[in-house]
């Protein structure tokens, strides 16, 4: 690739492919900023995604798609990834690394929603809301106090205590609720919330259970038959972090003989496409129980929030070559170019890198102005901005250095 024609790609031919109803507010960033934007309802499988992704170089999802090491495989010429979500497990993150695909995702936008929509559900689970308004649909009138309950005094115990996790910890106990949790790692307590030592320990203390873990693989199946026994004779349990983690038939078995009081779940292990396809679950039309289709951080603020922020990312990495907040490349925080061109180098971090690209640079009489390099892990990125011309040949001998895993040119 020239010079001239990378520099023509950044200003202007650029495409972009948002999956899975993302807020407009994704499409307006990059159309804003020159990218030519295809929009798609729902979740694509892994073979109509590599025919979709033919000369695509933004691909945008939420938590249906899968982007696996195949699809980027066959697309590896794609520049960036956004994951409009908190969670990357949807998306082989090592094998975007090996091809020099920066992931953006947005750890921190629902956070609110999905705390907001935990608290209604441990309030109308204790109250037994679900009950009564079903047997309202039916035409019974059925006031009574029984089985009801003020979450004020109850104890909140709350498994995995990251953004989402300490924030519910705060507003619980605002709320009049003690808090405890558990976490596989240190984290400091907010407020009067008590780390427990065990996740037994926990459970045998909580009135209500909500579980807020990461997707990484090794929670699979993490809450089975034996946590449900573990927990207090008619606890509420709550899922809104992955459905994988949860063995949904111990769960039914939990709630049919009465030892769990009641639950809400969010999120499945197997889940539908796209809005309208059928669903089945071991959980329907049991009492006390509240179902709903992955919508915990599904708000129109949340929506716009993870639209504009990621979009913004996935911009700027294109036109600056920032991957600042990426999860899995590097992170260099660039505003513009402070050169006439600016050359974005990500490659294996082996020692001398660094030193061959200036060397090439100096051979060709270009002048740097600017440089920055970081590293993580197997990668390194190193971003320098020069004047003058930039020829051709300058940029083909910095690509052709060993180590070289993608090279790009802003200008």
């Amino acid at each position: 690739m020239s010079a001239a024609a990378a520099m023509v790609r950044q200003n202007g031919s650029v495409r972009a492919l948002l999956l899975e109803n993302l807020s407009p507010r994704a499409t307006e960033i990059l159309t804003a900023a020159g990218v030519s934007v295809e929009n798609h309802m729902g979740a694509m499988e892994e073979d109509e995604l590599i025919e979709a992704l033919e000369g695509v170089d933004i691909v945008g999802i939420r938590s249906k798609t899968q982007i696996t090491a195949r699809v980027l495989e066959a697309r590896p010429d794609l520049t960036a990834i956004g994951a409009f979500s908190i969670g990357t497990n949807q998306i082989d993150l090592d094998a975007a690394a090996s091809h020099g695909i920066p992931v953006f995702n947005a750890p921190y936008s629902n956070t609110r929603s999905v705390v907001e929509m935990a608290v209604s559900e441990m309030i109308s689970l204790t109250r037994r809301l679900p009950d009564h308004n079903r047997a309202l649909h039916e035409g019974t009138w059925s006031k009574s106090a029984d089985g009801a309950h003020e979450v004020r005094g109850r104890t909140l115990g709350i498994v995995g205590y990251g953004n989402i996790g300490s924030q519910l910890s705060v507003i619980a106990e605002a709320l009049g609720m003690n808090v405890i949790f558990f976490d596989n790692q240190e984290k400091l307590a907010l407020g009067n919330a008590t780390k427990m030592p065990t996740l037994e320990a926990l459970l045998g203390e909580a009135d209500i259970v909500t579980l807020h873990v990461d997707g990484r693989s090794g929670n699979r199946d993490f809450f089975e038959a034996p946590q449900f026994a573990a927990m207090k004779p008619g606890a509420i349990f709550l899922n809104l972090s992955r459905g994988f983690v949860v063995d949904m038939e111990a769960l039914r078995e939990g709630l049919e003989s009465g030892h769990i009081g009641g639950a809400a779940i969010d999120v499945f292990p197997e889940e539908p496409k796209k809005k309208g396809d059928p669903f089945t679950s071991p959980l329907q039309n049991m009492p006390n129980v509240i179902l709903t289709p992955h919508i915990g951080g599904s708000t129109e603020e949340a929506q716009r929030d993870i639209g504009i922020f990621v979009a913004t990312r996935m911009r700027d990495y294109m036109w600056h070559g920032s991957t600042s907040l990426s999860v899995n490349v590097p992170n260099l925080s660039l505003d513009h170019p402070q050169g006439s061109h600016r050359i974005a180098h990500l490659h294996k971090n082996i020692p001398g890198v660094l030193a061959d690209v200036n060397r090439v640079l100096a051979e060709h009489g270009v002048n740097i102005e600017a440089q920055l390099l970081a590293t993580r892990g197997e990668l390194g990125y190193v971003v320098t901005d020069v004047s003058g011309d930039l020829t051709d040949e300058a940029i083909a001998q910095v690509r052709v250095i060993a180590p070289t895993v993608r090279l790009r040119v802003m200008g």
